[in-house]
């Protein structure tokens, strides 16, 4: 976490958490959802404004964590943003080497590798769950053939609870207080 955003905590304890307003496609891309999309529906479906200003991305990569209730949020200063997910809390990209590194740009280790009943492929990791990219398949195949990853079968219904982590914490979180 960034010492500015450290700071701003130590600051402004209270400030209120904010639901619904970002979200992480299965590609890694980050979206903004203003009022107007998320009145149109739930991530994936109305996605939003994508994100494309690099040193915004950074800020919210290098932000990037989890609560113990298995949400994911990007820590703004003193609020928590709390990330809708349309597969799981990470993007895996595979290089030639075949080494695997986060969305975020972080170098992990799979330690067990899952394809759900779409043929979608997860990799568990230090980190948590992932999607591997798209666009990463043939190099993802050619891990699975050289036998580094070993599929097993998996209900991607339960992958959020076999692996901690909650796809839309909008979904879940407290009711406003009431004012009168």
């Amino acid at each position: 976490m960034d010492d500015i955003v450290k700071q701003a905590i130590a600051k402004w304890p209270n400030v209120p958490h904010c639901y619904g307003w970002l979200g992480l496609d299965a590609r890694g891309n980050w979206y903004l959802r203003d009022d107007r999309t998320q009145a149109a529906g739930g991530f994936p479906a109305a996605k939003g404004s994508l994100l494309r200003h690099e040193k915004l991305i950074d800020f919210i990569q290098r932000n990037y964590e989890h609560d113990e209730r298995g949400q994911w949020f990007f820590q703004n200063g003193p609020q928590r943003v709390y990330v809708e997910l349309e597969a799981a809390p990470w993007v895996w990209r595979v290089s030639e080497d075949l080494s695997v590194r986060s969305h975020t740009g972080t170098p992990v280790e799979s330690s067990a590798c899952l394809v759900d009943e779409e043929g979608l492929l997860y990799l568990a990791t230090p980190l948590g769950l992932g999607l591997v990219h798209t666009q990463d398949m043939g190099l993802a195949a050619d891990a699975v053939e050289q036998g580094r990853w070993v599929p097993q079968d998996v209900q991607a219904a339960q992958l959020p609870e076999r692996f901690c982590y909650v796809m839309s914490p909008a979904a879940g979180r407290p009711a406003s207080p009431k004012t009168s």
